[in-house]
């Protein structure tokens, strides 16, 4: 078994849609990235690239290339996962915290976990997703942006 850990931040923006673990959420500032800006799946494809010894999601799909431009994530996670399964890795199991002040993330939670698990082709309940506030303190608390935080199990 192979433990990996990714992180990711965004600030948000004008004109941008929030999206995150693949689901457009309502909200009137998106986040600015390279990419469609999903930290949840940014995070979790850098713990799935670390559990597999692959580097991070940046050597991967480099911001300076233009093909990765506003491109979805979810098409990310997939070329992600045909990485692991060519090196015969499956996933075990998935823990992921979005760390945001607002919009309020547990309305989003089910069809967030429901992509994620598609996209893993892993059963609904090995993909866990939680969401905290940081009552006021540091950027995410400001309201300036969303972090994501995940962990992840791989058999090999």
């Amino acid at each position: 078994m192979r433990i990996g850990h990714g992180y990711d931040a965004h600030r948000f923006g004008e004109g941008r849609r929030l999206v995150l673990g693949g689901v457009t959420i309502e909200h009137d500032l998106g986040l600015i990235a390279h990419s469609d800006g999903d930290a949840v799946i940014h995070a979790l494809c850098d713990a799935l690239v670390g559990a597999a010894g692959l580097g991070d999601v940046g050597l991967h799909f480099p911001e300076t290339d233009p093909q990765y431009k506003d491109a979805d994530s979810r098409v990310l996670l997939r070329d992600v996962m045909g990485k692991l399964h060519a090196l015969g890795h499956t996933v075990a199991n998935v823990d992921l915290t979005i760390v945001a002040e607002q919009p309020r993330m547990a309305p989003h939670i089910d069809a967030m976990r429901e992509n994620l698990a598609s996209d893993l082709n892993v059963e609904g309940s090995r993909v866990n997703i939680k969401a905290t506030t940081t009552e006021g303190m540091g950027f995410a608390g400001r309201s300036e942006g969303i972090a994501a935080h995940a962990v992840v199990l791989v058999n090999e």
